[in-house]
């Protein structure tokens, strides 16, 4: 019998729609907004590291490379205590391929600024169990949109 969906919330299920479309500042604003109500503790830690990770995305993408290194350092951080998986995510899995995507930055001193992210090596999250629907990104957008 398969395993029975958790109450996902739905900022957190909103920021991976965002992620997976790689709109990786709205991701960062939706889980931001969870975050912002956590009590601190592993949860807490582990949203924040998807929103470091998103935001590290964010930088790679527009050539703050040096923020981009940082900020992947300190998202694995945050998370890797929190075990995999967590939330229905396989955390280790996920790294693993942000790692790879983040190779070319992450093995030199001076990251050259003009190097961006490969989208075939950007990765997609994924829930296990996935949840037993979604919620819509417009129920997200900013009001600047």
């Amino acid at each position: 019998m398969a395993e029975a969906a958790p109450d996902y919330d739905a900022r957190y299920l909103g920021g991976i729609l965002f992620f997976n479309s790689r709109d990786f500042f709205e991701a960062h604003e939706v889980w931001e907004s969870l975050w912002l109500e956590l009590p601190g503790g592993p949860e807490r830690r582990f949203v924040q590291g998807l929103i470091q990770a998103a935001v590290a995305l964010y930088h790679f993408g527009n050539g703050n490379v040096r923020g981009a290194k940082k900020l992947f350092q300190t998202a694995r951080g945050y998370m890797e205590p929190c075990g995999s998986p967590y939330l229905g995510l396989d955390s280790s899995k996920f790294w693993k391929r942000m790692a790879v995507c983040f190779q070319p930055i992450l093995d030199t001193a001076e990251p050259d600024r003009t190097i961006r992210p490969d989208e075939s090596l950007i990765p997609m999250i994924e829930l296990d169990p996935p949840p037993e629907t979604w919620p819509s990104p417009d129920d997200f957008a900013s009001d600047e949109d």
